[in-house]
């Protein structure tokens, strides 16, 4: 008998705790409160430590091959422009929008993304083998990292804050090499601009020492 008492009270109070739970229902004022914090904690962030943030992300989703990733940083409005070297040529430069970069990077559609120095070869390539083969030639998952400054520069012209005087940028630079007098050296640069708030990628642009 003893044991069957137990048991009840048991099952009776497990049974109000779950009807408590069941009717627990959070306050419309709680829920605005919870996102108004937030989104305040984002909007405390300075614009520094966000776009370092989103340069890792954007490095770690081009090593890992998560253009999904990637994509998502695209601007939805501006699209992204692909430049091969320092100068960003209008006319030239590959350029997407964000449902078009989304739909051909698992493809094997061939695109023209501009002319390689010294020979002015066009160079045509797929998304997947553009990056793989140009934007990441090296890994810069390792690399030195910059804030609207410009740590690699050669005899390129570099027209990145003509064409982009409101925007701010990232740049992932690896240093020459004694073999080739530090001719060598690689820079990654990253775009941005704000939309409703958020920054978003405009421009991923190459640099490197041209002929």
């Amino acid at each position: 008998m003893k044991h069957f008492l137990i048991s009840l009270l048991v099952v009776t109070l497990f049974s109000c705790n779950k009807k408590a739970e069941e009717n627990y229902k959070p306050s419309i004022d709680s829920i605005k409160t919870s996102v108004q914090k937030k989104e305040k904690k984002q909007q405390s962030l300075p614009k520094e430590v966000v776009l370092k943030k989103m340069n890792s992300e954007l490095l770690q989703a081009i090593k890992m091959v998560d253009y999904n990733a990637f994509a998502n940083h695209i601007h939805p409005e501006k699209g992204i422009r692909f430049s091969m070297y320092a100068f960003t040529n209008r006319n030239e430069d590959k350029h997407f929008s964000k449902s078009d970069f989304q739909k051909y990077f698992p493809t094997k559609t061939i695109f023209t993304w501009g002319s390689l120095d010294g020979t002015g070869e066009v160079y045509q390539a797929t998304i997947k083998n553009y990056f793989r083969k140009w934007v990441f030639k090296k890994d810069f998952t390792h690399s030195k990292y910059s804030y609207n400054s410009f740590q690699g520069g050669g005899n390129s012209l570099n027209n990145l804050e003509e064409i982009y005087p409101k925007s701010d940028f990232t740049e992932n630079y690896i240093p020459g090499s004694e073999q080739y007098s530090e001719m060598d050296w690689k820079s990654l640069r990253f775009v941005f601009e704000e939309f409703k708030g958020e920054y978003y990628l405009v421009a991923v642009i190459n640099d490197e020492w041209t002929v």
